[in-house]
């Protein structure tokens, strides 16, 4: 089995590591559908509590391999060309984004093209400080995919997204904090230790709450507020019947601190 995505779990931690340094984490086929199912295997685990998305060596991850790109359109292979978005980045992230628990993206370098989106389907960006994002799609002469017109202009607003979508350049850390992309910056010697504290932090909350809110903010965006309501009922009468819920209010009576099992 190719080892360009690893997978590991640990204390309800799920760390899905992307592992092509040398590519700078480029995703040729074999990455993405290796990605793809295992980002789909940790959303349905349920030991799994949290889920972080990294990359290792100097990038998270540039996007599409740009040399099997090339190879294919020499090859005029439109159905390998543009296949790749339904089979792959579009899974990607609708996994990341919709799974009923907290995901980090642990930007450990440059965040490119479908890296970048990735990167913003995740509920955090702990970001690097030697790291920084690229929109880079229009720069090939692409639009873009992988959710990022959905979850771009929700993170920075319209007028900001279609900006940085026009004239992809490079977001450096610092910036990126302060548009809205990035959740916080961090030493680049730090950032495992500030992965692992939010991540064990987050292991140890409430998780199918954690899921009901990010499925009820997503749903929110794009239906009226009284399906939103609607929906918001549903997720409620979810988490009532928790195992967590019921606890915590019989910690908050027994004024304790509550113990959150996941379930």
């Amino acid at each position: 089995m190719s080892d360009s995505v690893t997978y590991a779990v640990a204390e309800g931690v799920a760390t899905v590591t992307l592992n092509r340094p040398d590519a700078m984490n480029a995703l040729d086929t074999p990455t993405k559908v290796l990605l793809r199912d295992t980002v789909r295997a940790a959303a349905d685990d349920p030991e799994v509590r949290v889920v972080v998305l990294t990359g290792t060596g100097r990038a998270f991850c540039v996007g599409q391999d740009l040399k099997e790109h090339i190879g294919l359109l020499e090859a005029d292979d439109q159905a390998a060309l543009w296949s790749t978005v339904p089979d792959h980045y579009a899974p990607i992230a609708l996994a990341l984004a919709e799974m009923p628990k907290p995901v980090i993206a642990a930007v450990n370098g440059v965040a490119a093209g479908a890296g970048a989106s990735m990167a913003f389907a995740c509920d955090f960006r702990i970001v690097a400080d030697t790291a920084g994002f690229n929109v880079a799609f229009a720069g090939i002469g692409l639009s873009c995919d992988t959710g990022i017109s959905w979850t771009l202009p929700r993170l920075i607003g319209q007028a900001k997204a279609l900006e940085l979508l026009y004239f992809p350049r490079t977001i450096p850390a610092a910036e990126a904090l302060e548009l809205g992309l990035a959740s916080s910056v961090v030493p680049a010697a730090n950032l495992g230790t500030a992965v692992a504290e939010l991540a064990g932090k987050l292991a140890a909350g409430p998780t199918v709450a954690y899921g009901a809110l990010r499925q009820s903010l997503a749903y929110s965006a794009s239906h009226t507020l009284a399906e939103s309501i609607a929906f918001e009922a549903t997720k409620m009468q979810l988490t009532g019947a928790t195992e967590d819920h019921r606890n915590a209010v019989e910690a908050f009576v027994a004024k304790q601190k509550p113990t959150f099992r996941g379930r």
